[in-house]
């Protein structure tokens, strides 16, 4: 457990801390400090590189020592279309976390990014736009966000998640394949059909090249929409979450034009929804996650907003 933990440094004193435990690569780990409502925090990102016991060791580990813990490379829920499933896999991971709340970002997937679309369409009109989400199941508030705006949206969940070239171009469609499928995908190791570890950086060329050529917009998952992405994505707009300062130049060196994420950069990135919904709930000095009104309420407070970047 000592050296599990060696060169960890808690927050100082008066700070609240939250960490972020993921499965994702430790490339990606970060540390910053910030100060929002006259409260300053530490906010912490530990990759694993895909190694489930060492993320589960963390989890023990570090218990009761920070005030809420996100969960990254991940989901341990889904929440699609008013029904909420829970991946028996992920729940095991976080098992050992007894004191510190675990929350991995689907809550506020369900609220902050209904609200970042509805705030981008002054700029997008998205009734004018074809949108590509690569997974919508795991983003089912923008989905239907996205849908409900008036874009014309091909929802990639059986192409790039189950490998079968059906494109959903409804959120009806959409409804059905969660329900139908995500009972059984949801006992499945989470790792079959989402990257983790070095897979993050891995891209599969080719796989469903003709529906990004047609997008005006990508939304989603960063490592999703990376993963499948052809090399020439020249003139598209990037809807997304969390950001390095590597994703940036890998989107300029593609031919990105326009980069939107839906919370603004707090230091060197922007943060994943499980850090930024794990910050709401230590904010909030509560022990589980909050409403959807309490998570609209802070983030006016706070106010965050869509940060647009013209590469």
């Amino acid at each position: 457990m000592t050296d599990l933990l060696s060169g960890w440094q808690p927050a100082p004193a008066g700070f609240k801390h939250v960490v972020s435990v993921s499965l994702g690569g430790s490339k990606r780990n970060a540390r910053e400090e910030i100060n929002v409502l006259g409260q300053p925090f530490v906010l912490e990102r530990i990759g694993t590189d895909g190694d489930a016991k060492k993320a589960a060791a963390l989890f023990q580990a570090l218990d009761g020592r920070v005030d809420a813990f996100g969960l990254g490379g991940a989901d341990l829920y889904v929440i699609a279309a008013g029904r909420r499933y829970t991946f028996g896999n992920v729940r095991k991971l976080v098992a050992n976390a007894k004191l510190t709340p675990v929350l991995d970002g689907s809550g506020l997937k369900n609220t902050l990014e209904r609200d970042a679309v509805a705030q981008l369409d002054p700029l997008l009109n998205w009734r004018t736009q074809k949108v590509l989400m690569v997974s919508a199941v795991d983003r089912f508030g923008m989905a239907e966000a996205l849908a409900q705006a008036g874009a014309d949206v091909v929802y990639g969940d059986l192409v790039f998640g189950l490998n079968v070239d059906v494109p959903l171009r409804s959120l009806a469609a959409l409804r059905r394949v969660a329900h139908l499928a995500l009972p059984a995908i949801t006992k499945l190791p989470q790792d079959w059909f989402y990257p983790t570890g070095d897979k993050q950086n891995s891209s599969v060329q080719g796989k469903g090249t003709r529906y990004y050529a047609w997008a005006d917009v990508i939304a989603g998952d960063t490592h999703y929409a990376k993963r499948y992405a052809p090399h020439d994505l020249a003139g598209k707009t990037i809807l997304t979450q969390t950001i390095t300062e590597a994703d940036r130049v890998w989107m300029k060196d593609h031919g990105v034009a326009r980069l939107i994420t839906t919370t603004p950069r707090i230091g060197s990135r922007n943060f994943a929804t499980n850090v930024l919904e794990a910050f709401f709930v230590a904010l909030s000095g509560k022990r589980e996650a909050l409403s959807e009104q309490e998570y609209l309420r802070y983030i006016r407070e706070v106010g965050f907003r869509p940060e647009v970047n013209e590469l």
